[in-house]
């Protein structure tokens, strides 16, 4: 058992929540056989008008664990899930847990390119997929793949697949329960295969123990637990849950405290708050643009919002006007956070049974310790900036067969993030950038995410991304990305005044780019790499590595 010890944070969650801070030696499939037995008519998903409980979704996942053991599967596989937000994700993940198999998180619009490196690259035998992207597979050297498991029926003129392949809903079907789940070491064997790195360079894939996501699950839950009544929620899940953000907070939370997961394949705004006026989720981990969509809703305050009790936002930085206007909507606030896939992902968050700040991650959650370092590694004053790094049970085993990579990540039991921050006197931290997207002008260091802050807090602005170009007499000088918002409109002149206004001089963007949209990844992640390589095309060359 790993029990809680005498930590600063204790103070910010109630006596109920702290007495839950004991991790279990348990895998990831026994909590939903824990949940099974507890709440067992419990609603478990609800998908398309449709509702399954905990009862049915036990059955489905014993079914189709068993029928994939017939074919071969065996302990320690890997299993890619190349799915959208659909039920089959959730049993297709809870049978490889079963298992004692490892699910690699896939992107389903991931290109033949970027899907053949990741089989490649964990040597994935088994994959769940679409039926629509036959096509794809069809385009990758398949000589590691086994077969292909296909979610929901057959489309209409799809292409033969080149690998024997089967689908899901037949095999469930046909099956019989598995009635042993596999013996698993919880601090040793991979749960899971979380690719990083996309957004900045080459894709690594953390390996996340049961220990390590089973224990993100228990920290997550200790803070809201006593707003929550187990067994008679709904998880608002419009996040995809191949981003460790939704798997861990969407579903695992979920599924641990018998909350209905009412599952959103894809975000569109005017379906999902119809959704969320029929069915009344009280928990949402977002992301900032489904927020932004939100408050930019005209007639968001006809959906009753106020239902919900807790609010997260991950992935990226929340602008402060958002954070404003969805409290003034709603009632409620957002917990602003912070966390990565080699973390499982959570590891600070503004608390919500104490004082929140708004800009800051909040603090560090249950079991988790960090702290902010010079390049030496040695901490730094209060308000200074370094780099952010945490120790804590959540944090990965290591970089799938990237022993250098883990050695630079992993330090003396402290993972190092990359990313710079402060803390204040009162243990919030605050994150202020990349170290590869600091800008360096003139031999001032200049933090992108502070003249976003700036630009944000304009009326017209409803996006912005800032990055550094060469500049021969500067070394580098700021370029602000502005998308602004619908029927509204300023001048760059006026922008550029107005940043003069809240920013040192040299802080100022030299250069604004009006944009219809700015380059995001599927789960909203802004892409800067693009924005830098559409630079470097264009003649000019950044200092940053790519």
């Amino acid at each position: 058992m790993h029990k809680v010890t005498n930590r600063p944070w204790l103070q910010f969650y109630s006596e109920k929540n702290n007495n839950l801070l004991e991790i279990p030696n348990r895998s990831l499939y026994q909590i939903l056989e824990k949940t099974y037995y507890e709440f067992p008519h419990a609603t478990a998903m609800i998908y398309d008008g449709k509702q399954v409980t905990y009862h049915e979704l036990k059955a489905k996942v014993d079914r189709l664990a068993n029928a994939w053991k017939e074919l071969g599967v065996q302990k320690g596989d890997r299993i890619g899930l190349m799915l959208a937000n659909h039920p089959d994700y959730i049993v297709s993940y809870y049978a490889t847990q079963m298992l004692g198999a490892t699910v690699v998180q896939v992107n389903p619009l991931y290109t033949v390119r970027e899907l053949q490196g990741i089989v490649n690259d964990v040597q994935m035998k088994y994959i769940v997929t679409h039926d629509s992207n036959r096509s794809t597979l069809n385009q990758i050297n398949t000589n590691a793949l086994k077969a292909v498991f296909l979610s929901e029926d057959p489309q209409p003129d799809n292409v033969e697949l080149a690998l024997p392949s089967y689908y899901l809903n037949d095999m469930i079907a046909q099956s019989t329960p598995l009635t042993n789940y596999e013996e698993i070491d919880i601090y040793e064997d991979i749960a899971v295969i979380q690719f990083t790195g996309g957004t900045t360079g080459k894709m690594k894939g953390a390996m996340l123990t049961h220990f390590n996501l089973l224990a993100n699950v228990i920290q997550s839950y200790a803070m809201y637990s006593d707003l929550l009544d187990d067994g008679k929620e709904v998880t608002l899940a419009a996040t995809p849950f191949y981003h460790v953000f939704a798997m861990t907070a969407a579903m695992n939370v979920s599924i641990f405290s018998g909350q209905a997961i009412l599952i959103i394949r894809k975000f569109q705004v005017d379906e999902v708050l119809k959704l969320i006026k029929k069915y009344r989720p009280s928990f949402f981990p977002g992301v900032p643009t489904m927020y932004n969509a939100f408050v930019n809703h005209p007639n968001v305050k006809e959906y009753g919002l106020d239902c919900l009790k807790v609010c997260s936002s991950g992935s990226a930085p929340l602008p402060k006007e958002i954070l404003r206007r969805f409290k003034e909507i709603t009632g409620v606030p957002i917990l602003e956070g912070y966390g990565l896939s080699e973390t499982s992902p959570s590891t600070h968050r503004n608390p919500i049974h104490a004082k929140r700040k708004v800009g800051s991650i909040g603090i560090p959650i249950p079991l988790t310790d960090s702290k902010v370092v010079d390049d030496h590694g040695n901490e730094v004053n209060i308000g200074e900036i370094g780099e952010l790094i945490i120790k804590g049970p959540q944090v990965m085993k290591g970089y799938y067969q990237k022993p250098e990579e883990t050695a630079e990540a992993l330090r003396d039991g402290w993972l190092y993030t990359g990313d710079l921050a402060t803390m204040d006197e009162e243990g919030y931290f605050y994150i202020v950038g990349r170290k590869k997207e600091m800008i360096i002008s003139g031999g001032f260091n200049i933090y992108p995410q502070e003249v976003e802050d700036v630009l944000y807090d304009h009326s017209a602005v409803k996006e912005v991304a800032v990055v550094g170009i060469p500049d021969e007499y500067s070394g580098e000088r700021v370029k602000a990305f502005v998308v602004f918002k619908e029927g509204v409109q300023a001048s760059k002149e006026e922008l550029i005044e107005h940043c003069y206004e809240h920013l040192t001089r040299y802080k100022v963007p030299k250069e604004i780019e009006i944009r219809e949209a700015l380059p995001r990844n599927t789960v909203g992640k802004l892409l800067k790499r693009i924005l830098v390589e559409e630079e470097i095309k264009n003649g000019r060359r950044t200092k940053h590595e790519l």
